[in-house]
């Protein structure tokens, strides 16, 4: 089958059906190969409802007690079974499912699963699925996929469309020379995605993580190898004077820049006056002031009649960069125009933003991935800095540097803490400067490890902090409710956290699947301190600068990365007030909370990435893509460090292969380059 086929040719998979699972981002049949779960689950062995003393996920033996009723509300409707095992009866429930009725009263004694929760004194089963015995015998004994959902598709469907697919491609998947597969003992493609969808077992399932982990690697270093040659060594065509114009500027500032900022700032200064085009990454914890060094950047190339722009992840970050600037070149009596342009704005507002920037030299831009359109040119782009590297592409940071007349300097900001030796890999065409000090006024984290009968303690503070008239954002990890995954999500918590404290406090949520113009209402919400609380799942990681917040509390921590964790609490602790991180463990595991006491003794990002290096093994599957780094679909530069390594390896060798001759370029994986390249960034396309 032709894997950029549409979903629509698989059996089973209608007009209707395939314009829900296009909610997903999952267009073609390769896009449904690589829509990897979001977890697994282990299912419960059978066990008698007698035996029931505790919500959670159960499975019994189980035959209707009596006929199933449909019941009508004025919200749905619901359908209601009592099921028996000899030993006692659980009450079943179904939302929106009339069929439900019918499928029950043609079967006899099966296995029903599923959450088990406390009612009115009793127990019942919500959305339970249900099957014969010996199928339920068989599914235990494998993991079971999770999937991300949109409303109408549950996971089971959706495993069933991934299990059509993977049965459609056939064995000619491979794009990876034979000698790679070999020297690193990784299983073949079509093996790997069999396994990552469908494990036999723990052990296959860390095998093919691990394949899948190093193709995302060695494709993303292939690109940056090749991209580190074509933009080496070339010669600095924005010739600068030396001036005290900088040193005047940071004399004003009501702060004084730590020895790291100095440090680092001296050695962009080295660069933008040597004798070649800048290529610097600038690595720094949350709140080690790295925004400040671009802006003093910037301004040293406004001084000389030269352009520069930072691209912001976000447009709410992008407005609060723009409004900083401008409040900064107000205050420093800077000469220099500072110029916004985002997508959201109206296209009146688009196009006097782009006769500014042919026509203002000297500008400081500000905006997001809008910078670099094609509608977008430049006078004399001489800077270009990307904020949060690890939300952009190698490629999108070359059509970047590419608007200029010459080829700009290049700065990259990232705030996530990889030790030194992974960054080198990482970023292998930059050099690398760190700002390891936070400045000397803001007051150390406190931070507490609690578990879940804390909840309420944990809402009472926030309460408590919000009545000083401080704000607090609240963690989830999904964004909406999943009977498979016993975890907090941001729409059906956002709820309980309203009805518990009551309509004196303003609650919202935030979550990645909003459109672009609900995020900037709810963040501009909160900014204004409109939202006192805000839940959110972790879109808020690269967030703004939010001084008032002072609580970050974290549901289901123990799914997390360590330095994911600490890039979250660096959401607060960005005022005058004491700041708290709360992280609440819903797991009784040792190991779980043994991590996540390293977060509370410490709150040095560096150290902390270190940490969680060593904590981490490459067998850690579960809570897949923990970091965020690079944006890799399913690879964890942490939990896979050796794959990274013995990628980057590969990756040298064989692009100075190609170098040598033709004859050494492998046509499949040449193939696999040329899809990354059409799709402008580094998430992995098969």
């Amino acid at each position: 089958m032709n894997l950029d086929a549409p979903i629509g040719v698989l059996h089973g998979i209608g007009p209707k059906t395939e314009t829900m699972i296009q909610k997903l981002g999952v267009y073609t049949v390769r896009d449904m190969l690589l829509a990897f779960p979001r977890d697994y689950v282990q299912l419960p062995r059978v066990s008698r409802i007698n035996e029931l003393h505790a919500e959670g996920t159960h499975a019994f033996y189980v035959s209707p007690a009596a006929a199933p009723v449909l019941k009508n509300t004025r919200r749905m409707q619901v359908t209601l079974a009592k099921m028996t095992d000899g030993s006692g009866s659980i009450q079943a429930v179904w939302y929106r499912a009339p069929y439900i009725r019918s499928q029950l009263s043609g079967m006899g004694r099966m296995v029903m699963y599923g959450r088990v929760t406390a009612k009115n004194q009793s127990y019942i089963m919500e959305q339970p699925s249900f099957c014969p015995l010996e199928d339920y015998e068989r599914l235990c004994d494998c993991l079971q996929p999770v999937y991300s959902l949109t409303k109408g598709i549950s996971s089971k469907q959706f495993g069933k469309f991934v299990r059509i697919a993977l049965e459609s491609m056939g064995t000619k998947v491979e794009e990876l020379p034979e000698a790679v597969l070999e020297r690193n003992h990784l299983m073949p493609l079509a093996d790997a995605l069999w396994q990552i969808h469908f494990p036999t077992d723990q052990a296959e399932l860390s095998r093919a993580r691990k394949r899948l982990a190093f193709d995302e690697f060695f494709l993303f270093l292939v690109q940056m190898q090749r991209f580190k040659e074509s933009t080496e060594r070339i010669p600095n065509g924005f010739p600068l004077e030396q001036s005290s114009d900088i040193a005047k500027i940071i004399e004003k500032l009501p702060f004084p820049l730590t020895g790291a900022q100095q440090r680092a700032l001296s050695e962009i200064e080295a660069d933008i006056y040597g004798p070649y085009a800048m290529q610097r990454l600038l690595q720094g914890d949350v709140g080690s002031g790295k925004t400040i060094l671009a802006f003093l950047s910037m301004v040293r190339m406004a001084k000389a009649g030269y352009q520069s722009a930072i691209m912001a992840p976000t447009e709410v970050l992008a407005r609060q960069h723009y409004e900083t600037f401008s409040e900064w070149v107000r205050e420093f009596g800077i000469d220099a125009p500072v110029i916004l342009l985002t997508g959201s704005m109206t296209a009146k507002q688009k196009r006097e933003a782009y006769a500014r920037m042919e026509e203002d030299s000297g500008a400081l831009i500000v905006g997001t991935h809008a910078l670099i359109q094609e509608k977008v040119n430049y006078r004399n782009l001489a800077l270009v800095v990307t904020d949060e590297q690890h939300r952009f592409g190698v490629r999108q940071r070359e059509t970047f540097a590419a608007k200029g007349m010459h080829q700009p300097h290049v700065l990259v900001m990232s705030a996530t803490p990889i030790p030194r030796t992974l960054a080198i890999i990482l970023y292998g065409d930059l050099d690398i400067s760190v700002v390891d000090e936070l400045p000397a006024r803001r007051l150390p984290i406190k931070n507490c490890v609690v578990d879940d009968r804390k909840r309420e303690t944990s809402w009472n503070f926030i309460a408590k902090e919000v009545e000083k008239h401080h704000q607090a954002y609240i963690i989830c990890p999904l964004v909406e409710e999943n009977e498979e995954l016993e975890l907090e999500d941001v729409i059906s918590y956002t709820r309980k956290l309203q009805d518990y404290l009551g309509e004196a406090v303003c609650v919202d949520y935030l979550h990645g699947k909003m459109n672009a113009a609900k995020k900037n209402e709810v963040m501009e919400g909160f900014l204004q301190n409109k939202i006192q609380i805000l839940v959110s799942t972790t879109v808020v990681e690269v967030g703004v600068n939010v001084p008032n917040a002072t609580v970050m509390m974290i549901e289901n921590a123990q799914r997390f990365g360590l330095a994911q964790l600490h890039q979250l609490r660096g959401r607060v602790g960005r005022g005058d007030a004491q700041s708290y991180c709360i992280m609440l463990q819903t797991t009784d595991s040792r190991q779980a909370k043994e991590r996540l006491d390293i977060l509370t003794k410490s709150n040095d990002g560096f150290f902390i990435a270190g940490e969680d290096l060593k904590m981490r093994g490459p067998g850690d599957f579960f809570g897949i893509r923990q970091s965020g780094l690079m944006e890799f679909k399913l690879a964890d530069v942490f939990s896979d460090a050796d794959m990274l390594s013995a990628a980057s390896g590969e990756a040298k060798a064989y692009v100075q292969s190609c170098r040598s001759g033709s004859e050494n370029i492998y046509p499949p994986l040449e193939e696999r380059l040329r899809r990354e390249y059409r799709a402008g960034d580094n998430n992995w396309n098969l």
